[in-house]
């Protein structure tokens, strides 16, 4: 397939979309431990951050885990919004600056209107997953709703298989939309101030000429993120930041900025 041509930013510089192998999201993951490693205290505070906010819907709606669920849904198709801190946190030891916490918590002030209208499509895309998942448990579930252990009982049960399919196949659905149109498109607009919607196509492109890549990438963000969820939210104050960080790594080395911007491929 042809390369498509340069695009521009709105500063004015040029653009071109890379193929990187498909081992590159390993060096992803190394590069966000080593800014891990870099900013400890800064990542962390992002890392405890996603894991207080599960402690807290298993605080509250322990009576009602469907809610969990897709509260859940949503606090993982937020995830590329939620680490802008992170992006802002790589990029400025990338520049040669000292990552530092508190610039980072307003990062999203430099794109207000890109970001805003990509929270706003999130927020719709979650509102249909909320509701496809209670559908969901409407149609299989009998009497009440049930607590997290009939929850558990219910997805890791050879009888409820039906039921397993159809919630995660609709869950699957959703992730790999909200993958396809964030994979670089929230550091990118952090990064250069692009609106939404080209950030999101470009996005989309990215995914296209590297669909192997990104197939192993989205892998290791699931295996990591469930690593995280699997040791009770504690293992997400060391998954997410690096995750976080390794996601900008994926966008510095799938868009090209013109020559002196370029950065080889891994």
């Amino acid at each position: 397939m042809d390369a498509p041509p340069p695009l521009v930013s709105p500063q004015g510089a040029a653009w071109e979309l890379r193929v990187v192998p498909a081992f590159a999201p390993f060096a992803w993951l190394v590069r966000g431990w080593d800014d891990l490693r870099a900013a400890p205290l800064a990542s962390g505070f992002y890392g405890a951050a996603f894991a207080v906010m599960g402690w807290a819907l298993l605080a509250l709606y322990d009576f009602a885990y469907q809610y969990v669920t897709t509260l859940a849904g949503a606090f993982l198709l937020g995830a590329p919004f939620l680490a802008t801190g992170l992006y802002a946190l790589s990029r400025d030891r990338e520049a040669g600056r000292k990552p530092r916490l508190v610039p980072s918590l307003t990062a999203w002030r430099e794109n207000l209107g890109g970001l805003g209208v990509y929270v706003l499509v999130v927020t719709v895309i979650f509102l249909v997953w909320a509701r496809a998942s209670l559908v969901t448990f409407a149609l299989f579930s009998t009497g009440t709703m049930p607590d997290l252990k009939g929850f558990l009982a219910k997805a890791f049960s050879l009888g409820n298989i039906e039921f397993v399919l159809v919630y995660f196949a609709a869950g699957s659905v959703f992730a790999t939309l909200v993958f396809a149109v964030s994979v670089v498109s929230v550091p990118m607009m952090l990064d250069r101030g692009n609106d939404a919607v080209s950030a999101a196509i470009l996005s989309v492109q990215v995914l296209a000429r590297n669909p192997g890549t990104m197939a192993v990438w989205a892998a290791l963000i699931v295996l990591l993120t469930g690593i995280g969820l699997a040791t009770a939210f504690i293992g997400l104050v060391v998954t997410m930041p690096v995750i976080g960080h390794a996601t900008w790594h994926a966008y510095r080395d799938c868009v090209a900025w013109g020559e002196a911007d370029a950065q080889p491929a891994p």
